[in-house]
């Protein structure tokens, strides 16, 4: 078979979060502990970074790749989903996995999987896990899926555990409170390993401290010890990046502490994590006349931050380019859209994507109009013709959106 075909059967063969929701989700490790004996436990013949997080934990993996990266290790990332090509979750020094890779991964072993029922994340995992640990990478930085105790990532052993940050997403398996978030994302704190927590709040502070106290892992949070940085440090430009280089500077801090060599190669690092790691769709420019924005946040938190940014941006017309997916709360997040930027209504091009002309109604009721079009690009297309040079265009509100536009 070819690697299409393979891709193809990873895709339809089991159920896949990303695509279809709560139907691929499963409350347990099971499977992915019978993947990892399948595999002779790859997840223990590497040494890992291990981030969670409401929102940022893929920017925060990905600029912590680029500091190893750029002060010489080879270095492993796994983060999800991808936008364009599959192989982006799995990658080594920004080069993503060869197609011949997956190819001899899925085909050795399509039979195991298939009598255990993996679903696809529990096989994306797997084979990253096997890639990392068949090329000897000396470390990877892993990004979990969703929550963090029951996440098949769940089985590393790493160097150091981040949290990014907490807000409600992912409410029907995680909980309908930031307690109970946090109890399921701080699943990831090990015995004896230390833990950052990117921002303080009241809700779930004590969560963290009483799940690290139980495990003896040294407990820091960023927000006091590490200063706000200004974005000329990056090129990474959503103002929602300086809280991630806060997590990621005190993340810095405590693996130097270990040993890691990283300090005098940071600076470089941040100035070109993209180029050396490959990420995209974090406040992307994706045209100057008229200029065009994409971004991947697309929960409450994630948006208000992309909302002041949108408001601080110098335009004559603003044009919106918007789909979600339909187990998201849709109210809330179109509550903080404006009312003056003209709207194209769209779907994104997977089974979980909410109805563009449903969206347009709910939109209606909040003061937000404009029109529906049957995909990402045809509405991305009908902004450009309607904006002058002088306008914005912004894409996002899921990140198969701003996939498909890609």
């Amino acid at each position: 078979m070819t690697y299409q075909e393979w891709l193809d059967w990873l895709f339809t063969q089991l159920p896949m979060y990303q695509r279809v929701g709560g139907a691929a989700y499963k409350a347990d490790l099971s499977n992915t502990h019978k993947l990892m004996h399948l595999l002779d436990h790859p997840e223990n013949k590497f040494k890992s970074v291990h981030v969670a997080g409401t929102n940022g934990k893929g920017s925060t993996s990905h600029m912590l790749a680029a500091i190893f990266q750029k002060a010489g290790y080879k270095t492993g990332l796994y983060t999800s989903p991808h936008l364009k090509d599959f192989r982006e979750r799995i990658r080594i020094n920004g080069e993503m996995i060869p197609e011949k890779d997956v190819v001899s991964f899925v085909a050795n072993h399509k039979t195991k999987f298939e009598s255990v029922g993996l679903s696809f994340f529990e096989m994306t995992v797997g084979m990253a896990f096997q890639y990392f640990a068949d090329k000897k990478v000396d470390i990877a930085i892993v990004e979990v899926g969703m929550g963090g105790r029951l996440d098949s990532t769940n089985v590393v052993s790493p160097e150091l555990s981040i949290i990014t940050n907490i807000s409600l997403d992912h409410t029907q398996f995680l909980g309908n409170n930031l307690a109970s978030i946090a109890g399921e994302k701080g699943g990831i704190i090990k015995e004896n390993t230390p833990v950052v927590i990117g921002e303080h709040h009241p809700e779930t502070d004590p969560v963290f401290t009483k799940l690290a106290g139980a495990k003896n892992a040294p407990l820091s949070f960023a927000e006091d010890i590490i200063p706000m940085r200004e974005l000329d440090e990056l090129d990474l430009k959503g103002i929602y990046q300086k809280k991630n280089i806060r997590t990621v500077l005190a993340a810095v801090q405590q693996l130097e502490e270990k040993g890691y060599l990283l300090e005098n190669t940071l600076k470089e690092a941040l100035l070109n994590a993209s180029k050396l790691t490959g990420l995209r769709g974090r406040w992307e420019t994706l045209s100057t006349s008229p200029r065009i924005i994409c971004d991947t946040g697309h929960n409450e938190a994630g948006v208000k931050l992309i909302m002041e940014q949108l408001a601080k941006e110098p335009f004559e017309n603003l044009h919106i380019v918007w789909g979600m997916v339909g187990d998201k709360d849709i109210t809330s997040v179109l509550k903080l859209l404006p009312k003056d930027a003209t709207y194209y209504w769209c779907k994104p091009s997977i089974p979980r994507g909410k109805n563009a002309e449903e969206l347009k109604q709910d939109s209606l009721v909040i003061g937000l109009k404009g029109e529906v079009y049957n995909s990402p690009s045809s509405a991305l297309g009908a902004s450009k013709n309607a904006a002058s040079a002088n306008d914005l265009i912004f894409v996002g509100g899921s990140t198969f959106v701003v996939a498909d536009v890609l």
